[in-house]
């Protein structure tokens, strides 16, 4: 019965993860010309499209995107509950753990996006991959305010450690 749950798990954890990326790029102003951007969109259009039909971007703000997170996340968690043989749980336990889930993923979406970012920065500096593109342009925001109060240290950034410690300790406050 638990291998069956984390399958399930895993495989809609990882469904949030791609229309959360989605959300992501599209905030963060990514080339959508990159092939992994064209990966994030082909696999989510799917369900993105359908709902764009009924419901209009806010200014720079996706609502379609949005209102996938929040319906995948329900859904990973009801189909949790459903294979746990949790029959009645209240609506407002099912937002909380739909809202805890997409934070974790959010939270860890960005610590390991920026782990991968510090290892192909130290392994190829001033190349170019569709990667390093990807990850500069969704990491750089959350580093810049990390840079502007701790400069390099004899030539390291160490922006994205300290950066990594505040998730996993935000990660360890909301459990």
């Amino acid at each position: 019965m638990s291998a069956l749950i984390f399958i399930v798990q895993t495989l809609l954890s990882l469904a949030l993860f791609v229309v959360l990326a989605r959300l992501l790029l599209q905030l963060a102003r990514a080339d959508f010309r990159n092939p992994i951007c064209q990966a994030v969109v082909r696999l989510t259009n799917p369900l993105i499209l359908p709902l764009r039909r009924v419901l209009p971007p806010i200014g720079k703000v996706d609502t379609a995107s949005v209102v996938a997170i929040i319906l995948v996340a329900i859904a990973e968690v009801a189909i949790v509950f459903a294979i746990r043989g949790i029959t009645f749980v209240p609506p407002i336990f099912w937002l909380q753990a739909a809202a805890l889930e997409i934070a974790h993923t959010l939270l860890w979406t960005y610590f390991y996006a920026i782990i991968l970012y510090a290892l192909l920065s130290m392994v190829a500096p001033g190349g170019y991959s569709p990667m390093q593109s990807v990850l500069a342009t969704v990491c750089e925001p959350v580093l810049r305010p990390f840079r502007r109060i701790i400069p390099p240290i004899a030539g390291i950034d160490l922006s994205p450690l300290w950066a990594c410690i505040l998730i996993q300790a935000i990660l360890i406050l909301i459990g």
